[in-house]
């Protein structure tokens, strides 16, 4: 059984930040990346990991201020968390690597794919924006988020948080991971600098979230030379964890092909 358990990773510090990372799975195998979504950690793939285990090298990697990477004293961008990621793949010399991203992840992913630092075979991002427009319904959602909102709607993530986190701050985090959901210049989302992604993508939703329409992946497809998109029925924001079933015949052939 391979699974992120939060005990079997290291530290990497970066730009005043401790970023933790993990390594599970087979340790010859071609390495994928998984970046989790905003206010999370890597556990949360857990429930699509154990039958790639057998085949790739698994890297979670918790985001700056979440899981139990600590926040550091940089503004809270997705450009820095593209270098954050950049970091760690550097200290570990992986090379060519495929990644797995949710939500804010996946626009890192889209961001990491755009920069071409580094070497990208295969990306999937599930339930991620590519741009943030004004009339977007999401741009209210978020703007509206708070620590004891958040802490009401989803108790569990609040408690996590706090459980694994080694400074522990919610309010401080909420704080800084709002202006960057909302964040319109260049160290936000790639907007239009996808079309220069090169690798393959599968951009992947819930037919149920209510944060990402199906027009906008089906713009985000358009707009990349080798894009294929994957819509998943009877799911919301996160598919991956509510049922993997349907995700992992998709996930295992995209990464093989």
């Amino acid at each position: 059984m391979f699974g992120f358990n939060h005990q079997d990773g290291s530290y990497l510090e970066v730009d005043g930040a401790h970023i933790y990372y993990e390594i599970q799975g087979n340790a010859n195998g071609n390495p994928l990346i998984f970046l989790h979504g905003g206010l999370s950690h890597i556990e949360t793939f857990n429930h699509v990991i154990d039958d790639l285990g057998k085949t790739y090298r698994l890297i979670g990697i918790d985001s700056r201020g979440q899981g139990k990477s600590t926040l550091g004293q940089k503004n809270l961008s997705y450009k820095c968390l593209q270098q954050d990621v950049e970091a760690v793949v550097r200290h570990l010399r992986l090379g060519k690597c495929s990644i797995i991203g949710h939500s804010d992840g996946g626009i890192v992913a889209l961001r990491l794919a755009v920069a071409g630092i580094v070497p990208i075979d295969k990306i999937m991002v599930i339930g991620a924006h590519w741009a943030l427009k004004e009339d977007d319904p999401a741009k209210d959602i978020l703007q509206q988020i708070t620590a004891e909102g958040w802490r009401a709607m989803l108790p569990d993530s609040y408690d996590s948080y706090h459980r694994l986190n080694p400074k522990a701050d919610f309010k401080k985090l909420i704080s800084s991971i709002v202006p960057m959901w909302l964040d319109a210049s260049d160290s936000g989302y790639p907007n239009s600098t996808v079309r220069k992604i090169a690798c393959e993508l599968m951009a992947v939703r819930g037919d149920k979230d209510s944060l990402v329409s199906r027009t906008h992946l089906t713009e985000l497809a358009d707009q990349v030379t080798h894009a294929c998109l994957l819509n998943i029925p009877f799911t919301g924001h996160s598919p991956h964890e509510e049922r993997p079933e349907l995700l992992m015949p998709f996930l295992e052939e995209f990464l093989s092909h």
